[in-house]
């Protein structure tokens, strides 16, 4: 638990963060006995850990910028924009240069309301469908560390870093500006709490993760999976007219929750035996 914190100030390697943050999970199973409490503590180390490695190539920020990528997902969206990217076109279509307009606000809120929404998704799924929960919750932590995978070897700049560069057009950064005009002198502390990798663009885990969570809600309820989708639609109109993501982003993150779920029963298998040492180490298991 605390390696991720003091990696910094003890100048710890990434593959020692990574030695130690990912047994917390499973040190956790086995020191203590099965209960809500524990798969939920469980779920919050996973995410503890996900969390470090995140922001770890940011840590390094001259090394990241070198190794950026800015325009093969310029090229992708132009192609399907049919000559023009989709950020661009919605920007100008449905934006005012200056002002922050009443959808604005609402859609930096969908995109806000994401720190919320898969943690949430697995916490319903915890509390009234518990019998679900370690298939939902070791794929919704599966999309989140695969996505790490594209973050650490192809670190992408999104729109609205291409459009400050002279990559694209200028593009407005609207989820910023939304939050300087609705939080004021409070934005900037939110925003530094909040931020930690301006270069995870590729694949778009706030698409991929809130697809994966309208799948979980869609096997527990017909109107928790429309909510669901519903939700996950409005955050991938939102990322591409905000300025956050590519339209690219978001279908290589709709492949990376359909890949999760497709590969699921083999995984499953596969880690089978390990899962069962560890279930009969567990305390209280006889």
């Amino acid at each position: 638990m605390a390696a991720p914190v003091l990696r910094q100030r003890l100048k710890l390697r990434p593959s020692v963060v990574s030695a130690l943050s990912w047994q917390a999970p499973i040190a956790l199973a086995l020191a203590r006995p099965r209960s809500k409490l524990r798969d939920a503590g469980i779920y919050g180390l996973q995410m503890w850990a996900y969390i470090a490695h995140y922001e770890m190539p940011n840590d390094d920020p001259d090394r990241l910028l070198a190794r950026l990528r800015v325009d093969y997902p310029i090229k992708g969206d132009t192609i399907l924009g049919l000559g023009e990217t989709p950020t661009v076109r919605l920007q100008r279509a449905l934006g005012r240069p200056g002002e922050v307009l009443p959808h604005d606000l609402a859609l930096a809120w969908v995109h806000w309301s994401w720190f919320i929404v898969p943690h949430g998704t697995s916490a319903y799924i915890l509390l009234r469908h518990r019998w679900h929960f370690p298939r939902a919750a070791c794929m919704m932590a599966a999309v989140f560390d695969l996505g790490l995978v594209a973050y650490w070897t192809v670190p992408t700049a999104p729109p609205w870093w291409a459009g400050r560069t002279g990559k694209l057009p200028p593009v407005r950064r609207i989820m910023v500006e939304a939050g300087e005009h609705f939080w004021g002198r409070l934005w900037r502390p939110l925003y530094d709490f909040l931020g930690g990798n301006p270069f995870a663009a590729m694949p778009s885990l706030h698409f991929a993760t809130s697809v994966m969570a309208a799948h979980v809600l869609s096997e527990v309820g017909a109107v928790e999976g429309v909510l669901g989708w519903t939700y996950a639609a409005s955050l991938g109109f939102a990322l591409v007219y905000l300025g956050e993501h590519y339209v690219v982003d978001l279908i290589a993150g709709l492949a990376l929750a359909e890949g999760v779920r497709k590969l699921a029963p083999a995984a499953t298998r596969l880690l089978d035996p390990a899962v069962r040492v560890i279930h009969g180490l567990e305390p209280g298991v006889a």
